[in-house]
């Protein structure tokens, strides 16, 4: 297992390497001139702007810059803001939280409508619920974000009145963050009806986000669940006459859920990605919100730190669900 960890941590060191090539030359190929966008309208002058360059280092050729942004990251010094003057590692961090929390709802509402489904599908494998289950995520996986975020907007904030349309919580409630989690933070402060007002506005950008992991959860729990139902053992499980939920779910379900898990992980990806697109329309002030707003002031030390955190987290949290594999299933074991 340590030789596992070890040799999958090894294969980390070039994915990071090119990782960090695609980051700095994304910003780059971009157009616009972040020193022009940090004078504004009131512009200035060519001297000023030959030596705000200078300061910033852009004045060098794009090996340099890349080798100074590669050293300082191995100094554990993600670069300062060029718009804020501050840390990116700090407002990343000031940030990050509101993320997680909506992709973590989002996981948990796809993982617990997404697994059951499949499953049923596949034990009612042609049946009017298979059909309607699977159509209905195929939809679901089809439907472009931002089209379907502005739907509910529509329907539920602006038609009805259930929900809110924008933000984390009411401008009723103020309190100091303790943990960042607004659900938690809300519980903290005592305060009467913050919780209900920050998981009211929670609702629709956790749907809005879950419906593609769902979607992608829900066939492939089917799928996996018809390749089990047919081996052998399950054959023989029930021709032994135990029960169908203990064939279904001691049997069968243990052993689909190795790509089940495996297709879990890789959502990660898709929450990052969709979150970018779902902070924006909900005014959700996470990381996908703020990468959006550096991309459009080309700030560049953002932007790449940024890149950079949200694929260490991903690649982190595959390599935890290679160890999973053989928690699920006690016949896999990594040496």
């Amino acid at each position: 297992m340590i030789r596992f960890i070890l040799g999958r941590i090894a294969y980390l060191v070039p994915t990071l390497i090119g990782i960090t090539i695609v980051a700095f030359g994304f910003v780059r190929v971009l157009p616009g001139d972040p020193v022009l966008l940090m004078a504004g309208e009131r512009g200035m002058s060519p001297e000023r702007y030959a030596a705000v360059r200078e300061q910033l280092g852009f004045d060098r050729s794009l090996p340099t810059q890349y080798f100074d942004y590669v050293w300082q990251l191995l100094h554990g010094n993600l670069g300062v803001s060029l718009v804020t003057k501050k840390p990116v590692l700090t407002e990343f961090l000031a940030l990050f939280p509101a993320t997680i929390e909506l992709a973590v709802c989002a996981i948990i509402l796809a993982t617990v409508i997404g697994v059951p489904a499949g499953v049923l599908a596949a034990i009612k494998r042609g049946s009017w619920f298979d059909q309607v289950t699977m159509g209905t995520a195929l939809v679901g996986y089809s439907m472009p974000i931002f089209w379907w975020g502005l739907l509910l907007i529509i329907l539920f904030s602006g038609t009805l009145g259930w929900t809110p349309v924008s933000g984390r919580i009411s401008l009723m409630y103020f309190f100091p963050p303790v943990t960042g989690f607004m659900l938690i933070d809300s519980l903290l402060s005592g305060q009467k009806g913050a919780f209900t007002s920050a998981a009211s506005h929670l609702i629709l950008p956790t749907i809005v986000l879950a419906t593609i992991p769902l979607a992608v959860i829900a066939r492939q729990t089917r799928s996996a669940m018809l390749e089990v139902l047919g081996e052998d053992y399950v054959r023989t499980a029930r021709a032994k006459g135990l029960p169908p939920r203990r064939v279904v779910g001691l049997h069968a379900l243990r052993n689909a859920l190795i790509p089940v898990v495996t297709t879990i992980g890789l959502q990660v990806g898709v929450l990052m990605a969709g979150a970018i697109l779902t902070e924006t329309i909900f005014s959700w002030p996470g990381i996908g919100k703020w990468m959006v707003e550096s991309i459009s002031r080309r700030d560049y030390p953002v932007v790449q730190g940024g890149l950079l955190l949200i694929a260490v987290i991903i690649m982190v949290v595959n390599l935890l669900v290679d160890l999973l594999y053989g928690l699920i299933n006690p016949r896999i074991r990594h040496r």
